[in-house]
């Protein structure tokens, strides 16, 4: 669902002034968030990222700093820098038995612990290049629009029933999944992979470790969810094409 599509639900809703059981400063909330949608600046999408990443934090359970995890994370992160084109990131490890890793327009990178068990150092640091892609070309901020204006649809739909119009807590945690879970197109997904690589090189890491991370999770359940997995193109493709640019630059 496109954001114009969103605008006009929500704007629908709050035209819904005649009926009784509407909330009409929600719906009228709704459409101005629905507005605010579309024309999110970067700030504002970096402001909501933050309370987003902070609640997911809360919900999660977050390796110690004398974890094994953390130590080897903050390890890969000195080698890698502490920005994004000049935006300041931040690193933690989420002890789940699920494989993903993220990182949202405001910086926040997170890895999760299973998918640190199942791959090398150089491993990791492809992943996170392919995130911080992500960010620095500015897929994270499109998607942060279409997570929020799917909130503000949702609000819409909720004024009927007299939910606060604010974003609460669990909303703020929904878009957060959202945004964990966001189905990139093709066209972006092989430009972050790009990114990562030249990433890799720049700062004199191992880009073979890019090639190979694609390779294991070709290797997973094609039955899993997440944004790992809605891979496109598939993982094996996405692996060859690295392998081919290592070819190319020798």
């Amino acid at each position: 669902m496109n954001i114009k599509t969103l605008i006009a639900i929500a704007i629908a809703s709050a035209a819904l002034t005649g009926c009784e059981h509407i909330n009409t400063q929600m719906a009228a909330q709704s459409g101005v968030q629905a507005i605010q949608a579309a024309t999110l600046s970067d700030a504002d999408a970096r402001s909501l990222a933050n309370q987003s990443c902070k609640e997911l934090d809360n919900q999660s359970q977050i390796a110690s700093s004398k974890s094994k995890y953390t130590k080897r994370l903050n390890k890969i992160a000195k080698a890698m820098g502490n920005n994004i084109n000049g935006l300041p990131v931040n690193y933690k490890v989420y002890m789940t038995d699920d494989i993903n890793a993220f990182a949202m327009a405001n910086g926040c990178i997170r890895v999760y612990s299973s998918l640190m068990d199942m791959m090398t150092d150089d491993e990791i640091e492809g992943v996170l290049g392919h995130e911080m892609g992500h960010v620095a070309l500015g897929h994270s901020l499109k998607a942060m629009k279409v997570a929020y204006g799917t909130i503000a649809a949702r609000t819409a739909v909720a004024s009927t029933s007299g939910v606060a119009a604010e974003l609460s807590q669990t909303q703020l945690a929904d878009l957060g999944e959202a945004l964990i879970n966001s189905q990139f197109s093709q066209h972006q997904e092989s430009e972050a992979d790009d990114f990562s690589y030249d990433f890799l090189k720049k700062h004199k890491l191992n880009t073979l470790g890019l090639a190979t991370s694609f390779e294991k999770l070709a290797e997973l359940d094609g039955g899993r969810k997440g944004s790992m997995f809605d891979s496109h193109p598939p993982s094996t493709e996405r692996a060859q094409h690295i392998r081919e640019r290592i070819a190319a630059d020798k």
